[in-house]
């Protein structure tokens, strides 16, 4: 199982640490495949977001990352060092497009937000295509991931917040025939509805827990 070598370091050496700081409880974590090509799907409230990911599975996840964050020299090549890759929202990048895929070919776990953006509030934004577009054209299987701070929100600092992993999502089940952008924005919004789904089960058991 391929890892970058600061990836493993930050495993072996740094996740004990941050945990206190990031706390979380994780479920359904053994629903990752532990060998072979996944795209993860999560939603996305925090900066904080992909390490909380990669602290709950022992394979590593590649991250597509927003170009922005590579334009400082030595941010990108830490983000580099770790795993992550650069794309362009919004503009057809094909170049990440075919390091996503290559990275599938190789069988790694792909990670991506697929809202495109950070949620200010916490509140769901409107799903991208390009996480469904890469399971058909890879023919990778998605697996569903919702991370639900308290009230919903945004995670914040010392509060402890819920990974939830859903079932894994075969790409046949995933209704795409023709490459249609319909057949796509439907898949998307399904695995949306998925993601919904845990983090409704999630906060009822903050609810409970602050009770």
């Amino acid at each position: 199982m391929k890892r970058t070598p600061l990836y493993a370091f930050g495993k072996t050496f740094v996740q004990w640490f941050l945990k206190y700081f990031i706390p979380y409880k994780v479920n359904n974590k053994e629903n990752m495949p532990q060998n072979g090509k996944v795209i993860v799907c999560c939603n996305h409230v925090s900066i904080s977001d992909p390490v909380r990911l990669a602290f709950t599975q022992h394979r590593q996840l590649f991250f597509m990352s927003k170009s922005e964050l590579f334009e400082n020299k030595a941010l990108g090549l830490l983000l580099s060092s770790l795993g992550a890759f650069p794309v362009q929202r919004g503009k057809g990048d094909k170049g990440a497009i075919n390091k996503a895929s290559q990275l599938l070919e190789d069988g790694q776990a792909l990670g991506i937000f697929i809202e495109g953006t950070r949620s200010k509030t916490g509140e769901f934004l409107q799903p991208k295509a390009g996480a469904v577009m890469l399971a058909h054209s890879n023919n990778a299987p998605i697996l569903p991931c919702c991370i639900t701070a308290k009230d919903g929100g945004v995670p914040k600092i010392f509060h402890k917040c819920i990974v939830s992993f859903g079932e894994l999502i075969q790409p046949e089940e995933l209704g795409i025939v023709q490459g249609s952008g319909t057949e796509y924005r439907n898949a998307s919004r399904e695995i949306m509805n998925r993601i919904a789904k845990l983090r409704e089960r999630d906060l009822k058991t903050l609810e409970k827990a602050k009770a």
